[in-house]
């Protein structure tokens, strides 16, 4: 983008986002760093800021935390955040690299506004800015008034190129973590004793917390495959050397678990003492059973066992996201549920309720965390093993798996031409497509995506990324194997048959030369 079209009379957050491509969405402002200039950072943060203030949750000389993961690009990214925090009349406070429900513990207790920098899983070309409210998540209900929030943009102090001329220094750190380390230590505190715990540290954020959690709760904590460089691990796509690492490290070194997180710290992995890693949903469930819970959210790409289990008086399902999860999470609170939870296929656990553990309360935290379900279910398998609770579940596998640097435009185009017309008419062109897969397809559900029950039991869900290039697919069910070969069948219909076919028309409509 052309750095002077920002000072454009009455441009919003909205504009802003049209002019430098870096999407607004759920899970905050996310783009290629190429395209998040210092200009671009500070537009949003500062958007952000004076939203707050127009609605009451942010006033002059308020404090505003700022916490980044480990991409190369965070720490400039983290200085032009904390320009527009003063900008706003605010006053940065800098908790440091930390994991972001670190940031957002503190920001509740605090009653600040905070800023997280950070891209989570994707690759580090590309980065991101989580928002959070003084009272939590930044909302979809908050979207539509961030995208209309006028820019206030101090023209001399960027250059040509969109950065900063002269950016000042990030405040000094600000101690986060031992809140955060309590919070786990105080509720769990010696019931991993005897255990000897893998860490697997890559670039995570949080790979010292983590490792020193397990050792405070009484495990031996063993590093593993800490990197210098940033490694892209996604917990609902676990890369197939992760895979293979975990089973080396088992068979090696006799862990009774293995554990670890994405990039920002937020999104656990948790593998039993074979080294096989456990899907996020199924990882969510335990941890709901092992706290009691009462109510349990989740978004509707997650496992069914949910329900299957029989666990939980009454259970919710949402788009996917964690601001729809808290949404329904509040709805719950609000008819007068108690011990309400949730989470998502990520694994990432929201507490809406206070916990009681024995003596200790566990805080409710409204947005996606790692360390919990991570140490509730190791804390639940003694005198036992992780695969004993797994295996008390009812069989039922969901796998996920997608389709990288996919064009937006062209999946728009795929969905609209399987959507089209009535339910009848849909349901025939989807068992067009995907009948061999796994049978006739007798179910549609549009709750988020295209997710469909065929007359077998499976599962194909398919979901276009609302902020990156890739479509997704999560299947289910009754074992693994068959699982992955539904989600890989069923994306290599989307990238060959149906991209063929659009593919084809756009040569069609494209001019002669």
């Amino acid at each position: 983008m052309n750095p002077q079209d920002a000072f454009a009379p009455g441009l919003t957050v909205g504009g802003l986002m049209a002019l430098s491509g870096v999407e607004f969405g759920t899970s905050g402002a996310r783009g290629l760093v190429a395209d998040m200039t210092d200009l671009v950072c500070f537009g949003y943060a500062r958007g952000f800021l004076d939203y707050l203030s127009g609605i009451g949750g942010f006033s002059a000389g308020g404090q505003v935390a700022l916490a980044g993961d480990l991409r190369p690009s965070t720490p400039r990214i983290l200085a032009a955040c904390a320009e527009a925090v003063t900008a706003a009349g605010g006053v940065p406070v800098f908790l440091g690299f930390v994991p972001t429900p670190t940031l957002a513990l503190w920001s509740l207790a605090a009653q600040a506004p905070g800023i997280m920098v950070t891209g989570s899983h994707i690759p580090d070309d590309r980065n991101g800015i989580k928002f959070y409210r003084r009272d939590g998540e930044v909302l979809k209900s908050d979207e539509a008034g961030m995208r209309a929030q006028v820019l206030n943009l101090p023209q001399n102090r960027f250059d040509d190129a969109g950065m900063l001329t002269a950016p000042a220094p990030l405040p000094a750190i600000t101690d986060a973590v031992e809140a955060y380390v309590t919070r786990y230590v105080a509720a769990f505190g010696g019931t991993l004793a005897g255990m000897r715990i893998g860490v697997y540290q890559h670039s995570a954020v949080g790979r010292d917390i983590l490792t020193r959690i397990v050792s405070e709760l009484g495990a031996e904590a063993v590093p593993l495959g800490r990197s210098t460089t940033f490694m892209p691990v996604d917990t609902e796509a676990i890369r197939p050397e992760d895979v293979a690492l975990a089973h080396q490290w088992a068979s090696e070194q006799s862990f009774d678990a293995i554990v670890s997180t994405d990039g920002d710290s937020d999104r656990p992995l948790l593998a039993d003492h074979t080294g096989e890693w456990l899907r996020g949903d199924v990882l969510g469930v335990l941890c709901a059973q092992a706290l009691g819970a009462h109510r349990v959210v989740t978004p509707v790409s997650s496992n069914t066992v949910l329900e299957r289990c029989g666990s939980f008086a009454a259970t919710s399902r949402t788009r996917i996201g964690s601001p729809y999860v808290i949404a329904e999470m509040n709805a719950a609170l609000a008819r007068g549920d108690t011990a309400v939870c949730g989470y998502e296929a990520n694994g990432g656990f929201l507490l809406a309720s206070d916990f009681r553990r024995g003596e200790a309360t566990i805080t409710a935290l409204p947005t996606r965390d790692a360390v919990l379900p991570i140490i509730a279910v190791l804390a639940a398998s003694r005198p036992g093993k992780v695969a004993d609770l797994v295996a008390a579940l009812p069989p039922r596998v969901t796998y996920s798996d997608r389709l990288k640097e996919f064009p937006q435009d062209l999946s728009t185009r795929i969905f609209d031409h399987l959507l089209a017309g009535d339910e009848a008419e849909q349901r025939f062109r989807l068992d067009g497509y995907f009948r061999a897969i796994a049978g006739p397809v007798e179910q549609i559900d549009l709750t988020d995506g295209i997710r469909m029950t065929t007359r077998t039991g499976a599962v194909i869900h398919l979901r276009r990324s609302g902020n990156a290039p890739e479509l997704r697919c999560y299947s289910e069910a009754d074992d693994r194997e068959t699982a992955q070969g539904i989600a890989e069948a069923a994306l290599a219909v989307v990238a060959g048959q149906l991209a063929a076919r659009f593919a084809e028309a756009a040569n069609q409509r494209a001019p002669a030369r």
